[in-house]
């Protein structure tokens, strides 16, 4: 009689043990909070805004939104970026804002080698001047990298359907306009751990065919093609938690004289481009 009574203490303890009558135990596997479903958001201040290597203005403003999808056989990134120039802009308010929506895939890793195939097109919803600057246009990109170990050598190939021609002087409108151009980025990447944070350096240098020559309309220059720019930047991404970055980074853009960042402000009347220094911060958070 002991043994029966004590077997059904036993069962009822682990019935309630499992949770509430009428109700489904309570899951007690931990949750995984910082999991990464392949999306990010991100908000930043720069000193200057630059596009290509051109610095198109001061106090810019930005913000995107990305998200990845993986269970595709090739992986798609889908993203929107939007910047704002606040204030002191260079080019005499050519361009206020840019909006850029783009769609990435990612390519099979080939002897090392990661590949990425990008489509952008760029907008501007307050363009005040569409007679230099097209309202619209797209861009096809090529990417790649490799880890040599000592650091990471990436290389960007884009070719622009029709914005360098606003400023080479062959409008697509005008006769004979050519709508095409090409933009070529070679650098290297490198992070060091500092003080228990990654310090990021990076540099490289572009070359511009048919991109971003000096506008004939407005001087007697013309270039269209040579060595556009070359850069240096330093950053210091700071994981706030799990999900959370936020990274100052500080840059120089600068170009020889008779490189084509050097030369093509000159024709608005403006001083050259060359050693810029500028600098911002940007939050980014992964969902």
């Amino acid at each position: 009689m002991k043994y029966a009574i004590h077997t059904t203490i036993a069962l009822a303890a682990g019935v309630l043990t499992a949770g509430d009558w009428g109700k489904a135990p309570v899951d007690k596997t931990p949750i995984e909070e910082c999991v990464d479903l392949g999306g990010i958001i991100e908000v930043g201040y720069h000193s200057d805004y630059f596009y290509k290597g051109y610095q198109f203005g001061h106090d810019a403003v930005s913000g995107s939104v990305s998200y990845t999808f993986d269970g595709l056989a090739l992986p798609l990134t889908l993203g929107v970026d939007y910047v704002n120039v606040v204030a002191g802009n260079t080019l005499n308010n050519i361009v206020n804002d840019d909006v850029a929506v783009s769609l990435s895939a990612a390519l099979p890793t080939f002897a090392g080698i990661e590949s990425a195939l990008s489509y952008t097109y760029h907008f501007y919803p307050e363009d005040p001047n569409t007679a230099l600057w097209p309202s619209s246009h797209g861009e096809i990109g090529l990417h790649l990298a490799k880890d040599l170990q000592v650091a990471v050598l990436k290389f960007d190939l884009a070719y622009n359907t029709g914005l360098p021609n606003a400023w080479n002087g062959t409008l697509p409108a005008l006769p004979n306009g050519d709508s095409g151009a090409w933009f070529w980025d070679l650098g290297l990447e490198r992070s060091f751990e500092v003080l228990g944070q990654n310090l990021v350096l990076a540099g490289g240098v572009a070359y511009a065919d048919n991109y971003w020559g000096t506008a004939p309309n407005f001087q007697t220059g013309g270039r269209s093609s040579g060595w556009n720019h070359y850069y240096l930047t330093a950053s210091l991404p700071i994981e706030l938690n799990c999900r959370t970055v936020l990274t100052p980074y500080i840059g120089y853009v600068g170009a020889p004289d008779s490189w084509l960042l050097d030369g093509a402000p000159n024709w608005r009347g403006l001083a050259g481009q060359s050693d810029v220094l500028h600098g911002g911060v940007t939050l980014s958070v992964s969902f």
